[in-house]
């Protein structure tokens, strides 16, 4: 019950000892832990250094990337920007963030770790397998 009613005050506004000035503090507070930035949203025709440029007015940029594809040389339609500080990632993610860029509506959020990748499903040369638990091996004949 006391929880209900200390929820009400901070909601109405009458607790005197959550001021607007701690959760202005806490939205300040960085979100980043790494000055690479991720960038979604991107048209076709945006380059890397259409990229660079929009991104150069908030801080040093170390790298601005935009990921293409391998067989047809595309954008994928997004892309990386890293900068020198996490800092001036931080003022490029709020500055840039749902704003339009080569006309398109960009999003700008923390990159995160790459998640490895799954293995290739290699069959041995000498066996086969089925789909019914079984493996063929050319040598041996059936086994389980």
């Amino acid at each position: 019950m006391a929880f209900v009613s200390t929820f009400r005050r901070i909601l109405a506004g009458s607790n005197n000892s959550l001021s607007s000035s701690s959760f202005s503090w806490a939205r300040h507070c960085s979100t980043l832990s790494s000055p690479k930035l991720f960038v979604s949203g991107l048209s076709r025709l945006t380059t890397n250094e259409k990229l660079q440029d929009a991104f150069a007015p908030f801080g040093e940029l170390v790298d601005a990337r935009v990921i293409t594809d391998r067989e047809t040389g595309r954008s994928k339609g997004f892309g990386f920007v890293t900068y020198a500080t996490i800092q001036d990632a931080e003022k490029a993610k709020e500055g840039m963030n749902a704003k339009f860029l080569d006309g398109w509506v960009i999003f700008v959020d923390p990159a995160r770790p790459r998640e490895p990748r799954r293995p290739l499903h290699q069959d041995h040369p000498q066996s086969s397998s089925s789909g019914s638990g079984f493996t063929t091996n050319k040598t041996i004949g059936w086994c389980k």
